[in-house]
């Protein structure tokens, strides 16, 4: 995006960019950026908070009206509030303990993976339609496959296959895009009702205390031991955060 910005501003276009990772923009060096200290794909702050970001937003157009250039660097001063953890939160799907097998001991086969994300679904779906029917969005889509069909897609991948579908080139990219599918899901089904999490607290409730982030988990330590180069890197850099890597 720095580069785009250089060749417009180079043509008479002004631009500014929203900065993320702080020593990237010192080394690309677009015309103007705005340095925000958001996560990774949250450029203007936490979802649903159209009263932050449009600050942030009015931030990043007001460099626009500089003119000390070519390099315009200023730092957005304030962390979204959403950031904080909220004492009153808890999910709007509620779930029963994990099974330890699950996270310690003999792994679960393929079937069983399968069986256990299939039963828990079932009880995050309609959280999931409080939530599309509440905000009247989704961001899921991706995978071009209903999530009815989810659970037998990902275990035939640690069952050895690798199963395709048509919108998408490779099986490693249709899994990749499942995969952000299931997470964006059960994100939206945890905030079906009420106010929002923190992102920390959304994070370690699917990544701690659901089938599907201990499946996603398998699945990536089951990539990385896949003769399919594709699978291997789609698992090792999409599937898990770092934070949530088994130590």
């Amino acid at each position: 995006m720095s580069a785009l910005a250089q060749m417009l501003e180079s043509r008479g276009l002004p631009t500014t960019v929203l900065a993320l990772v702080l020593p990237q923009v010192e080394k690309t060096r677009p015309p103007r950026a705005l340095m925000t200290p958001f996560l990774l794909g949250r450029p203007v702050g936490e979802p649903n908070d159209a009263g932050f970001q449009r600050r942030v937003l009015l931030q990043a157009l007001s460099l626009l009206e500089r003119t000390d250039g070519p390099v315009i660097l200023e730092h957005f001063p304030d962390d979204p509030p959403s950031w904080v953890d909220r004492a009153d939160w808890v999910p709007a799907v509620s779930l029963p303990p994990l099974d330890p097998m699950m996270s310690a001991g003999t792994p679960p086969s393929p079937a069983q993976w399968e069986f256990a994300l299939r039963a828990e679904m079932v009880q995050v779906l309609p959280a999931w339609e409080r939530f599309k029917a509440r905000f009247g969005r989704t961001t899921v889509g991706l995978a071009d496959q209903p999530p009815q069909d989810w659970p037998a897609f990902i275990a035939s991948f640690l069952a050895g296959g690798l199963p395709g579908v048509p919108l998408h080139d490779t099986p490693a990219l249709a899994l990749r895009f499942l995969v952000d599918d299931l997470k964006a899901l059960y994100g939206e089904a945890a905030q079906a009702d009420g106010g929002p999490p923190s992102a920390r607290q959304l994070d370690q409730w699917f990544w701690r205390k659901t089938v599907a982030g201990q499946l996603l988990i398998a699945l990536r330590a089951f990539s990385l031991t896949s003769e399919n180069s594709a699978l291997k890197t789609v698992g090792g850099r999409f599937f898990v955060p770092v934070p949530y890597l088994p130590a």
